[in-house]
Protein backbone atom coordinates (compact mmCIF):
# COMPACT_ATOMS: atom_id res chain seq x y z
CA UNK A 1 0.00 0.00 0.00
CA UNK A 2 1.31 2.95 -0.80
CA UNK A 3 0.53 5.88 2.01
CA UNK A 4 -1.01 9.46 1.43
CA UNK A 5 -3.00 11.92 3.40
CA UNK A 6 -5.88 9.48 2.62
CA UNK A 7 -5.16 6.02 4.11
CA UNK A 8 -2.87 6.98 6.52
CA UNK A 9 -3.39 10.57 8.73
CA UNK A 10 -7.41 10.99 7.77
CA UNK A 11 -8.21 7.44 7.82
CA UNK A 12 -6.17 7.40 11.43
CA UNK A 13 -7.96 9.72 12.51
CA UNK A 14 -11.24 7.99 11.67
CA UNK A 15 -10.08 4.87 13.40
CA UNK A 16 -9.36 6.89 16.86
CA UNK A 17 -12.89 8.58 17.25
CA UNK A 18 -15.03 6.04 15.61
CA UNK A 19 -13.46 2.40 15.94
CA UNK A 20 -13.69 2.23 12.14
CA UNK A 21 -10.87 1.19 9.96
CA UNK A 22 -10.99 2.23 6.70
CA UNK A 23 -8.44 0.66 5.59
CA UNK A 24 -9.87 -2.44 5.15
CA UNK A 25 -11.51 -4.00 2.91
CA UNK A 26 -14.74 -4.04 4.86
CA UNK A 27 -14.37 -1.20 7.30
CA UNK A 28 -15.54 -2.23 11.49
CA UNK A 29 -18.64 -1.46 12.15
CA UNK A 30 -18.67 0.64 15.21
CA UNK A 31 -17.56 -0.19 18.27
CA UNK A 32 -19.52 0.75 21.26
CA UNK A 33 -16.31 2.40 23.40
CA UNK A 34 -16.60 5.00 20.71
CA UNK A 35 -18.68 7.91 20.77
CA UNK A 36 -18.67 9.01 16.86
CA UNK A 37 -20.46 7.24 14.82
CA UNK A 38 -18.76 6.66 11.49
CA UNK A 39 -21.04 7.56 8.02
CA UNK A 40 -19.23 7.76 4.82
CA UNK A 41 -20.05 10.94 2.93
CA UNK A 42 -22.71 9.50 0.50
CA UNK A 43 -24.73 8.04 3.52
CA UNK A 44 -25.66 11.27 4.72
CA UNK A 45 -29.06 12.06 3.74
CA UNK A 46 -28.13 15.88 2.22
CA UNK A 47 -27.28 17.10 -0.78
CA UNK A 48 -23.71 19.18 -1.93
CA UNK A 49 -25.35 22.70 -1.22
CA UNK A 50 -26.33 21.74 2.19
CA UNK A 51 -24.21 22.08 5.13
CA UNK A 52 -26.62 20.55 7.60
CA UNK A 53 -28.09 17.06 8.06
CA UNK A 54 -31.65 18.60 8.09
CA UNK A 55 -33.41 15.11 9.14
CA UNK A 56 -30.79 14.71 11.97
CA UNK A 57 -31.55 18.14 13.24
CA UNK A 58 -35.11 17.65 13.21
CA UNK A 59 -35.15 14.61 14.88
CA UNK A 60 -32.76 16.34 17.99
CA UNK A 61 -35.34 19.30 18.01
CA UNK A 62 -38.59 16.91 18.51
CA UNK A 63 -36.37 14.48 20.78
CA UNK A 64 -35.17 17.85 22.97
CA UNK A 65 -38.26 20.17 23.10
CA UNK A 66 -41.06 18.61 24.54
CA UNK A 67 -43.39 21.47 22.90
CA UNK A 68 -42.09 20.51 18.99
CA UNK A 69 -42.68 17.19 20.30
CA UNK A 70 -46.31 17.63 20.76
CA UNK A 71 -46.15 19.98 17.41
CA UNK A 72 -43.25 18.38 15.19
CA UNK A 73 -44.57 21.35 12.41
CA UNK A 74 -42.64 23.60 14.63
CA UNK A 75 -39.31 21.80 14.26
CA UNK A 76 -39.64 23.46 10.41
CA UNK A 77 -39.52 26.95 11.47
CA UNK A 78 -36.74 26.50 13.85
CA UNK A 79 -34.91 25.24 10.46
CA UNK A 80 -35.74 28.06 8.62
CA UNK A 81 -34.67 30.39 11.05
CA UNK A 82 -30.99 28.30 11.01
CA UNK A 83 -31.07 28.46 7.41
CA UNK A 84 -31.19 31.88 7.43
CA UNK A 85 -28.36 32.51 9.38
CA UNK A 86 -26.30 30.38 6.97
CA UNK A 87 -27.54 32.04 3.86
CA UNK A 88 -26.85 35.55 5.64
CA UNK A 89 -23.03 34.99 6.18
CA UNK A 90 -21.63 36.77 2.44
CA UNK A 91 -23.58 39.91 3.82
CA UNK A 92 -22.98 39.92 8.05
CA UNK A 93 -19.48 38.07 7.50
CA UNK A 94 -18.82 34.59 9.05
CA UNK A 95 -17.78 35.77 12.75
CA UNK A 96 -21.50 37.65 13.08
CA UNK A 97 -23.19 34.38 11.65
CA UNK A 98 -21.52 32.18 13.74
CA UNK A 99 -21.78 34.42 16.57
CA UNK A 100 -25.60 34.30 15.95
CA UNK A 101 -25.65 30.97 15.25
CA UNK A 102 -23.71 30.25 18.88
CA UNK A 103 -26.79 31.70 20.58
CA UNK A 104 -28.96 29.03 19.26
CA UNK A 105 -26.46 26.44 20.59
CA UNK A 106 -26.57 27.41 23.65
CA UNK A 107 -29.80 27.57 23.86
CA UNK A 108 -30.17 31.18 24.34
CA UNK A 109 -32.72 31.92 21.66
CA UNK A 110 -36.43 31.06 22.08
CA UNK A 111 -39.89 30.62 20.24
CA UNK A 112 -43.56 31.26 20.66
CA UNK A 113 -44.00 27.62 20.92
CA UNK A 114 -45.46 27.88 24.33
CA UNK A 115 -49.31 27.94 25.00
CA UNK A 116 -50.94 31.17 24.36
CA UNK A 117 -47.79 31.29 22.20
CA UNK A 118 -45.59 32.07 25.23
CA UNK A 119 -41.68 31.75 24.22
CA UNK A 120 -40.25 28.69 25.38
CA UNK A 121 -36.39 28.05 24.46
CA UNK A 122 -35.20 26.32 21.86
CA UNK A 123 -32.71 23.31 22.59
CA UNK A 124 -30.52 21.85 19.66
CA UNK A 125 -28.61 20.30 22.15
CA UNK A 126 -28.99 18.37 25.20
CA UNK A 127 -25.28 19.82 27.34
CA UNK A 128 -26.76 17.70 30.68
CA UNK A 129 -27.27 14.38 29.06
CA UNK A 130 -25.14 13.92 26.07
CA UNK A 131 -26.44 10.89 25.26
CA UNK A 132 -29.22 12.54 23.95
CA UNK A 133 -27.03 14.01 21.08
CA UNK A 134 -26.19 12.05 18.17
CA UNK A 135 -22.08 12.21 16.85
CA UNK A 136 -21.35 11.78 13.41
CA UNK A 137 -17.86 12.02 11.31
CA UNK A 138 -17.59 11.82 8.23
CA UNK A 139 -15.00 12.11 5.59
CA UNK A 140 -14.20 13.85 2.08
CA UNK A 141 -17.56 15.69 2.76
CA UNK A 142 -18.46 17.32 -0.60
CA UNK A 143 -20.13 20.66 -0.44
CA UNK A 144 -20.79 23.84 -2.64
CA UNK A 145 -21.35 27.38 -2.66
CA UNK A 146 -18.98 29.27 -4.51
CA UNK A 147 -17.40 26.51 -5.81
CA UNK A 148 -17.12 22.66 -4.68
CA UNK A 149 -14.89 21.98 -1.68
CA UNK A 150 -14.19 18.81 0.19
CA UNK A 151 -12.50 18.65 3.75
CA UNK A 152 -11.06 15.44 4.96
CA UNK A 153 -13.28 15.14 7.99
CA UNK A 154 -16.53 16.75 9.13
CA UNK A 155 -17.76 16.17 12.50
CA UNK A 156 -21.32 16.53 13.26
CA UNK A 157 -23.69 16.68 16.61
CA UNK A 158 -27.22 16.86 16.16
CA UNK A 159 -26.88 16.96 12.39
CA UNK A 160 -24.72 20.25 12.75
CA UNK A 161 -21.34 20.44 11.44
CA UNK A 162 -19.42 21.68 14.98
CA UNK A 163 -15.94 20.49 13.63
CA UNK A 164 -14.11 20.90 10.36
CA UNK A 165 -10.60 18.75 10.20
CA UNK A 166 -7.55 19.06 7.61
CA UNK A 167 -4.84 15.95 7.08
CA UNK A 168 -2.00 16.08 5.27
CA UNK A 169 0.87 13.75 4.67
CA UNK A 170 3.18 12.74 7.29
CA UNK A 171 6.09 11.57 4.87
CA UNK A 172 6.78 14.65 3.09
CA UNK A 173 9.20 17.00 5.21
CA UNK A 174 7.95 20.37 3.55
CA UNK A 175 4.56 19.74 4.79
CA UNK A 176 3.04 20.13 8.16
CA UNK A 177 0.07 21.14 9.91
CA UNK A 178 0.12 24.37 8.94
CA UNK A 179 -0.44 23.83 5.13
CA UNK A 180 -3.79 22.36 6.62
CA UNK A 181 -4.42 25.11 8.55
CA UNK A 182 -3.94 27.31 5.80
CA UNK A 183 -6.55 25.67 3.38
CA UNK A 184 -9.34 25.31 6.39
CA UNK A 185 -8.58 29.15 7.17
CA UNK A 186 -7.69 30.83 3.82
CA UNK A 187 -9.26 28.34 1.63
CA UNK A 188 -12.37 26.92 2.99
CA UNK A 189 -13.83 29.60 5.27
CA UNK A 190 -13.80 31.59 2.08
CA UNK A 191 -15.21 29.50 -0.51
CA UNK A 192 -18.41 27.39 1.81
CA UNK A 193 -18.23 29.81 4.76
CA UNK A 194 -21.46 28.42 5.49
CA UNK A 195 -19.70 25.18 6.66
CA UNK A 196 -18.35 26.94 9.32
CA UNK A 197 -21.62 28.93 10.37
CA UNK A 198 -22.12 26.61 13.01
CA UNK A 199 -18.68 26.00 13.92
CA UNK A 200 -16.75 25.32 17.30
CA UNK A 201 -13.17 24.78 16.24
CA UNK A 202 -11.35 23.64 13.16
CA UNK A 203 -8.17 21.49 13.75
CA UNK A 204 -4.95 20.27 11.45
CA UNK A 205 -2.40 17.85 11.76
CA UNK A 206 0.04 16.15 9.52
CA UNK A 207 0.43 13.28 12.37
CA UNK A 208 3.48 14.76 13.89
CA UNK A 209 1.28 18.14 15.86
CA UNK A 210 -1.70 19.01 16.02
CA UNK A 211 -3.11 22.00 16.05
CA UNK A 212 -6.82 23.90 16.56
CA UNK A 213 -8.10 27.31 15.80
CA UNK A 214 -11.49 29.26 16.07
CA UNK A 215 -13.15 30.89 13.11
CA UNK A 216 -11.02 33.40 11.13
CA UNK A 217 -8.21 33.02 13.48
CA UNK A 218 -5.09 33.68 12.23
CA UNK A 219 -2.71 30.38 11.87
CA UNK A 220 -0.50 32.44 14.62
CA UNK A 221 -3.38 32.17 16.99
CA UNK A 222 -3.63 28.57 16.36
CA UNK A 223 -2.73 26.62 19.20
CA UNK A 224 -1.94 23.03 20.58
CA UNK A 225 -3.91 20.55 22.52
CA UNK A 226 -1.86 19.25 25.43
CA UNK A 227 -3.31 15.85 27.63
CA UNK A 228 -3.71 16.58 31.15
CA UNK A 229 -1.12 13.63 32.94
CA UNK A 230 -1.68 14.86 36.75
CA UNK A 231 0.84 16.80 37.91
CA UNK A 232 2.47 18.06 34.26
CA UNK A 233 1.05 18.87 31.00
CA UNK A 234 3.52 16.98 28.75
CA UNK A 235 3.95 16.52 24.88
CA UNK A 236 5.00 13.16 24.19
CA UNK A 237 6.16 12.07 20.78
CA UNK A 238 4.95 9.94 17.89
CA UNK A 239 1.23 9.20 16.44
CA UNK A 240 0.08 7.84 19.01
CA UNK A 241 0.40 10.97 21.07
CA UNK A 242 -1.63 12.65 18.59
CA UNK A 243 -4.24 10.16 18.56
CA UNK A 244 -4.66 10.99 22.63
CA UNK A 245 -4.94 14.45 21.71
CA UNK A 246 -7.46 14.05 19.28
CA UNK A 247 -9.51 11.84 21.22
CA UNK A 248 -9.07 14.57 23.74
CA UNK A 249 -9.78 17.43 22.11
CA UNK A 250 -12.38 16.35 19.93
CA UNK A 251 -14.16 14.32 23.00
CA UNK A 252 -18.35 15.63 22.85
CA UNK A 253 -17.79 16.00 26.67
CA UNK A 254 -15.11 18.87 26.17
CA UNK A 255 -16.20 20.05 22.86
CA UNK A 256 -19.62 20.96 24.25
CA UNK A 257 -18.03 22.26 27.22
CA UNK A 258 -15.59 24.46 24.87
CA UNK A 259 -18.85 25.38 23.24
CA UNK A 260 -20.82 26.67 26.44
CA UNK A 261 -18.48 27.90 28.58
CA UNK A 262 -14.69 28.67 26.73
CA UNK A 263 -16.10 30.41 23.96
CA UNK A 264 -16.56 34.28 23.40
CA UNK A 265 -16.70 37.29 21.21
CA UNK A 266 -15.14 40.09 21.23
CA UNK A 267 -14.14 43.49 19.06
CA UNK A 268 -10.40 44.20 18.45
CA UNK A 269 -8.45 47.43 18.14
CA UNK A 270 -9.25 48.16 14.48
CA UNK A 271 -13.33 47.39 16.06
CA UNK A 272 -13.54 44.13 13.78
CA UNK A 273 -15.71 40.87 15.82
CA UNK A 274 -13.81 38.30 16.87
CA UNK A 275 -14.28 34.68 17.72
CA UNK A 276 -12.33 33.48 20.84
CA UNK A 277 -11.71 30.14 22.20
CA UNK A 278 -9.67 28.61 24.89
CA UNK A 279 -5.98 27.46 24.79
CA UNK A 280 -5.67 24.18 26.65
CA UNK A 281 -3.85 26.06 29.65
CA UNK A 282 -6.72 28.63 29.88
CA UNK A 283 -9.34 25.87 29.76
CA UNK A 284 -7.35 23.21 32.43
CA UNK A 285 -6.37 26.68 34.72
CA UNK A 286 -10.10 27.96 34.90
CA UNK A 287 -11.76 24.05 35.47
CA UNK A 288 -9.18 24.10 38.62
CA UNK A 289 -10.23 27.15 39.77
CA UNK A 290 -13.76 26.09 39.74
CA UNK A 291 -12.99 22.92 41.24
CA UNK A 292 -11.14 24.16 43.90
CA UNK A 293 -14.09 26.91 44.30
CA UNK A 294 -16.76 24.00 44.60
CA UNK A 295 -14.86 22.03 46.68
CA UNK A 296 -13.91 24.82 49.38
CA UNK A 297 -10.57 24.81 49.04
CA UNK A 298 -8.50 27.65 50.54
CA UNK A 299 -9.38 30.71 48.79
CA UNK A 300 -6.53 32.44 47.01
CA UNK A 301 -3.95 30.54 44.63
CA UNK A 302 -1.50 31.59 41.68
CA UNK A 303 -1.66 30.76 38.20
CA UNK A 304 1.54 31.28 36.83
CA UNK A 305 2.54 31.01 32.96
CA UNK A 306 4.21 33.16 30.36
CA UNK A 307 3.46 36.87 29.77
CA UNK A 308 0.41 36.83 26.71
CA UNK A 309 -0.61 33.57 27.32
CA UNK A 310 -4.04 34.63 28.48
CA UNK A 311 -4.02 34.52 31.84
CA UNK A 312 -6.27 37.11 32.23
CA UNK A 313 -8.56 36.25 30.12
Amino acid sequence: MVFNELNSVEHFIINQLSGVNLNEETPSELLKEYKWEYKSSNQLNRSNKDALIESELIDSLIRLNPEINQNPNFADEVIYKLRAILISVNQSGLVSANEEFHKWLRGDKSMPFGENNSHVPVNLIDFDDLSNNTYIITNQFKIRQQETKIPDIVMFINGMPLVVGEAKTPVRSSVSWLDGAHEVHDIYENAVPQLFVPNILSFATEGKELFYGSIRAPLEHWAPWRIDSGDNIVKKLGLSSIGEELVDLLSPERLLDILKNFSLFTTNKKRQRIKIICRFQQYEGANKIVDRVTKGDVKKGLIWHFQGSGKSL
